[in-house]
């Protein structure tokens, strides 16, 4: 391992914690109307309620630092991330990438069977976390590859897999386009391709491809505000976000499913309070909204989908447009867009037969 990695330890100082609690204390809730017009008063007052009187931070910061966590330096930013190795020296190493309004604790579920098979490195997103907040712009999705593939690098890890959710599953088959010396293959839960305006690409579309592009349409007609927000003016949205944990709850809590367990969504919103990144975090929109149009040419490291019912519903057609080697395209009934904390077993076995498919072949 590099000497420019140093081992770290979650460690919120008291007074932190203390200064939460009196917000959310003093919180001052919105009014309340019969139509929720998006997350509704009824659920952020229960989860701040549970917050303040039931949630334990201090346990789930001692279930991160149950598992080895490092700090480096990359490309002028911090990055931090989990490390668990595999009792099995030779095993195949895996990225895995979360995204916004998730984090790290995406995956503490998988960590254990995973590890059976593969190293993991689990990082914060560059702005996320304990590898926030970000001091100079263009932490986009390429940026994050590249600070993905050298971080692997300086690991030791020639050669490994990529696994990612959200942001994640941009951010994955990036890598193996940067480094497709090295990267094995790539493991998502949403491939993220969408019509190209060409009107011969609509033409024969299934009910299932149809269906898709229904859930596609009502995403960003009913609830696709947050993106176009979080792209054009970020740090409008940041000064609220900084300053009240009762505001912070209510936005990201729009993407968290009604089905997740309280304390996976007020985990999820502490880490982003307690290290102050609500604001970075959202800027990752902003950049890849400006950044240079991406590569035309298609990736070619063999990419697996994970798809839910319930969560985005990616459309094969505009996928093999945008990826030439899909090798695996699995449903499922079960889980969400949170499947490695929802439906972690399920999860966790798709992600290892995909691999040790691609390893066998």
């Amino acid at each position: 391992m590099s000497s420019d990695i140093t081992p770290f330890r979650i460690e919120i100082p008291q007074a932190a914690l203390d200064d939460l609690q009196t917000r959310l204390d003093l919180a001052r809730f919105t009014d309340d109307v019969p139509d929720a017009y998006g997350v509704s008063v009824g659920r952020v007052r229960r989860l701040a309620e549970y917050w303040r009187n039931g949630y334990d931070w201090r346990a789930w910061e001692a279930r991160l630092n149950a598992h080895p966590q490092f700090t480096t330096d990359i490309d002028g930013q911090r990055i931090h991330f989990l490390h668990v190795r595999s009792a099995q020296q030779d095993a195949l190493p895996l990225i895995l990438t979360h995204g916004w309004p998730g984090s790290i604790v995406e995956f503490l579920d998988v960590i254990e069977p995973l590890s059976k098979d593969f190293h993991l490195v689990i990082p914060s997103l560059p702005g996320f976390g304990f590898s926030g907040p970000t001091t100079e712009s263009g932490w986009g999705t390429v940026r994050t590859a590249r600070a993905w593939a050298e971080l692997m690098e300086r690991l030791g890890y020639d050669r490994y897999g990529a696994v990612g959710n959200d942001a994640g599953s941009m951010v994955s088959p990036e890598i193996g386009r940067l480094a497709p010396s090295n990267v094995v293959g790539v493991h998502v839960t949403q491939i993220f391709s969408f019509p190209s305006g060409d009107p011969a690409e609509f033409v024969d579309m299934t009910e299932e491809e149809q269906a898709a592009m229904g859930v596609l349409q009502w995403f960003w007609e009913e609830i696709g505000a947050f993106n176009t927000l979080h792209s054009q003016q970020p740090q409008t949205l940041a000064h609220a976000l900084a300053d009240s944990p009762i505001g912070l709850l209510g936005w990201n809590a729009q993407l968290f499913e009604h089905d997740l367990d309280d304390d996976f969504v007020l985990t999820n919103v502490a880490l982003y309070w307690l290290t102050g990144t609500a604001g970075s975090s959202i800027r990752m929109y902003y950049e890849n909204a400006k950044a240079a149009p991406p590569p035309a040419e298609p990736t070619t490291t063999p990419i697996g989908l994970a798809s839910a019912k319930g969560d985005f519903q990616s459309i094969r057609r505009f996928a093999e447009r945008d990826h030439k080697n899909i090798a695996q395209w699995h449903s499922y009934d079960t889980g969400g867009h949170y499947a490695a904390h929802l439906a972690s077993g399920v999860y966790a076995d798709d992600v290892r037969a995909f691999f040790a498919g691609l390893l066998q072949g």
